[in-house]
């Protein structure tokens, strides 16, 4: 057998948020990965290094978790008054899928500073000093981003004392806007059943009170305590328990075929990135997994979120999105919570520590919709490059 050498495709791995991915420029890929398809998805496999049986993304990129599990491809934007396009994969890490079906907010932050830094973002709108205003076309779900992105004599300011929890250094805080970031479907927008609380029958589980929305990302919420949770739980506490996380896939499955993401709850295992499922309790103390305090009066409400099949160590920024989205509602779930009222901005606790984010939101012709979602993330190259990867034919 005569061996085929590994080719070299150019990369950058960056860290976005609380998530880390392989980042590529459009142009950079191999033609046949240029475009949707089997070709792509198998290329980003192997990159990550998936499907892996073992579970430890040894022979790739992957860091063997839902966080660490991801590729991004970015190229200069087909949508008018837009800088760049974002297009996100959510790579399986035990099976051979890639899931396009959602965003990563997490590693949003990130797009801003790599289309700066590779020349995707018009030279004469990137100031010397500043913040660098950056216009972001997220190609999956077919929203507007937009990236506070801070500069430093001309280049992308990557060093600074923001903490975000879940991330063990500080860096520079760039602060990310989600324009309109519900879902714009006939199937009832912001909601798509038209309620603000369900009745979800989950076929050998039970029927659970559930928040079904669409901002940021495809999002069912239930109570808690009606998980036998009380808002304060750790990864090991669930990831841990195999009845358990089978459990809460029956619920996602169902809660997809209430939303209208697919026919059958068969199907979910082929929409693993979403709907995401949470719950959400009043405030109450806990001790986080890096061993801070968290005391009850920190927070407005408690919020755990599963991610990919397993417990996310904090919160998905498109998460955050909807908890914020959800909190601004008077009648939902995660307003009952969060005590009542019409929050703007909410200080939610996660499973690493607390974070903050915002939604504006109004009733428009009797429905609810959110005009805008805040948060502030940081992000930074961890290494650039060339990624290799075998021959995959």
């Amino acid at each position: 057998m005569t061996a085929k050498p590994q080719r070299r495709i150019p990369a950058t791995y960056m860290r976005g948020g609380t998530s880390k991915g392989v980042f590529f420029r459009l142009e950079d890929l191999p033609e046949a990965a240029r475009v949707p398809g089997a070709s792509r998805d198998a290329l980003l496999m192997r990159v990550i290094g998936s499907p892996d049986p073992y579970g430890k993304h040894t022979d790739g990129m992957g860091g063997a978790t839902s966080s660490t599990s991801k590729c991004v491809i970015l190229s200069p934007s087909s949508v008018p008054d837009h800088d760049v396009d974002y297009l996100y994969g959510q790579v399986s890490i035990d099976t051979a899928f890639v899931d396009w079906s959602g965003n990563c907010g997490n590693l949003s932050s990130a797009v801003g500073p790599f289309a700066i830094a590779n020349g995707l973002v018009d030279p004469s709108r990137v100031p010397e000093n500043g913040h660098c205003i950056v216009r972001i076309w997220q190609a999956n779900i077919g929203k507007t981003i937009i990236a506070h992105v801070p500069m430093t004599n001309g280049e992308v300011q990557e060093t600074g004392d923001f903490e975000l929890d879940g991330v063990t250094f500080p860096a520079a805080e760039i602060p990310l806007e989600f324009v309109d970031p519900s879902d714009d479907g006939d199937a009832g927008a912001m909601f798509p059943t038209g309620n603000l609380v369900d009745k979800l029958d989950v076929p050998g589980v039970g029927t659970f009170d559930v928040t079904l929305i669409t901002a940021g990302i495809p999002t069912i919420f239930l109570r808690a305590a009606d998980l036998g949770f009380d808002g304060t739980e750790l990864q090991g506490a669930v990831n841990d328990d195999g009845a358990l996380l089978a459990k809460l896939e029956a619920i996602r499955a169902a809660g997809a075929v209430r939303m209208g993401l697919i026919a059958d709850a068969s199907l979910a295992s082929t929409r693993q990135h979403t709907p995401k499922v949470a719950w959400v309790a009043p405030p109450k103390a806990y001790t986080s997994s890096s061993g801070k305090a968290i005391a009850a009066s920190d927070i407005d409400v408690l919020a755990r979120a599963m991610s990919m099949g397993k417990l996310h160590h904090a919160m998905m920024g498109t998460a955050s999105v909807a908890i914020a989205t959800a909190a601004a509602v008077p009648g939902t779930l995660v307003n009952e919570a969060a005590g009542g009222g019409a929050p703007g901005v909410v200080l939610f606790g996660h499973p690493s520590g607390t974070l903050r984010a915002g939604a504006d939101v109004k009733r428009v012709d009797g429905r609810w919709t959110v005009t805008r979602a805040v948060m502030s993330r940081s992000a930074r190259v961890l290494m650039e490059g060339n990624v290799r990867v075998p021959p995959l034919d």
